[in-house]
């Protein structure tokens, strides 16, 4: 959705990038260019700048209200498979299924920095919306950055989760993770220790592997967080009540993750 203006955008495996006004329910803008299926879409927050992420490896900025091509960002050998479009430099960061991230200069449209840590395809990237740091999910691990240098800070364990579909994060500095084996993981966004895992629950007459996750977002709030998962459902969920340090505790050892985190970093 725009924060600007009642819209929303949506891509498909049609090639189609549409916009919707949300007063009229009704098509308002098409965009034509990209040559196969579209997975990601995102806008910018003080511009009237569209940014797609597609199949055919490129990452195509529109004008939001003329329809027209303003760059067209060629760099990935894969998929682009997740985007974060921002106003503070860089504007533009694409996850691809190559392996790589990519930071984009937008006024030039050109590549401006490339991370090649992971080994895995990257699926899923997320900004901190309190500090300039980002995170960024494959099958291998999730690795939180620096957002303006790139600079690698953190590597995330992610114990038995599947594969990493989806992350979201709140202004209170929690991390969510959905994976494809149906696990939901929370994340503390400073320390990267995981303080709560458990497995959603697949909807009665669906199939046990239908249990995925495969979107997610947290509210205005950021108390509630949504799911999308692959059994046609979308769920709420919420913090519980009842919980107290005593009936959840936090086994965590600050100086054994000190220690873990130089040697993975050395």
């Amino acid at each position: 959705t725009s924060e600007r203006y009642p819209y929303l955008f949506s891509v498909g495996e049609d090639k189609s990038v549409l916009c919707w006004d949300l007063e009229t329910n009704k098509v308002v803008r098409r965009y034509f260019g990209h040559l196969q299926s579209v997975h990601c879409v995102a806008t910018h927050p003080q511009l009237d700048v569209l940014v797609t992420g597609s199949r055919d490896a490129s990452v195509r900025v529109w004008d939001v209200r003329s329809k027209q091509e303003i760059h067209r960002m060629i760099g990935h050998k894969d998929t682009v498979q997740s985007l974060i479009v921002q106003s503070a430099e860089p504007q533009i960061i694409s996850g691809s299924m190559d392996s790589t991230i990519k930071m984009w200069d937008l006024v030039a449209g050109k590549e401006a920095m490339t991370l090649t840590h992971h080994k895995k395809g990257v699926r899923a990237l997320v900004r901190n919306p309190r500090e300039l740091s980002f995170a960024s999910g494959a099958a291998d691990v999730i690795k939180k950055w620096e957002g303006r240098s790139g600079r690698l800070m953190l590597n995330l364990k992610k114990g038995d989760q599947g594969i990493v579909n989806t992350l979201a994060c709140n202004k209170k500095d929690v991390l969510f993770s959905g994976g494809d084996d149906g696990t939901l993981n929370f994340y503390d966004w400073r320390s990267g220790y995981r303080y709560c895992q458990f497995r959603t629950t697949p909807q009665p007459g669906s199939l046990e592997s239908e249990a995925c996750v495969l979107a997610s977002a947290f509210d205005v709030t950021g108390t509630r967080l949504i799911t999308a998962e692959a059994d046609k459902s979308i769920k709420i969920w919420r913090e519980d009540p009842t919980a107290t340090e005593q009936s959840h505790p936090v086994a965590w050892d600050r100086d054994q993750a000190v220690r873990d985190a130089m040697v993975e970093r050395f």
